[in-house]
């Protein structure tokens, strides 16, 4: 049973700044990509950032020059550091990963986590 679990949301002020931690448990063999995603109220989800296993990154261009997503492959682990937040920013924040489990070493498949609220607002 593989298992994503975020952390790090919560009310921030325009301007302000806010980590997200998304740690990967349980039987797992391998994670390939990982990335963050939003959804805020009335919108579709959309993807915020991404990275390879061996750290290349991709951005929205939203959040370019703003948010760095970065990752320890020891811990299983993929944050997501959001400076200069707007309040366009705010949003349910939900972690995904390609993850191979030990049962299944030759097969990926994609698991989310349970989502983190981040709002923006003064």
């Amino acid at each position: 049973q593989v298992q994503l679990v975020e952390s790090g949301g919560g009310l921030v002020q325009p301007g302000g700044s806010l980590r997200l931690s998304c740690a990967a448990s349980g039987s797992i063999f391998i994670i390939n990509n990982m990335a963050w995603y939003r959804r805020a109220p009335g919108k579709e989800r959309e993807l915020v950032a991404a990275i390879t296993r061996g750290g290349n990154t991709n951005y929205a261009d939203s959040v370019k020059g703003r948010f760095t997503i970065s990752r320890d492959n020891a811990k299983n682990t993929v944050y997501l550091q959001m400076n200069s937040l707007k309040p366009e920013d705010t949003a349910v924040y939900y972690c995904n990963a390609d993850i191979a489990a030990r049962e299944r070493p030759r097969y990926a498949a994609g698991y989310w986590g349970q989502g983190t609220q981040v709002t923006v607002s003064s």
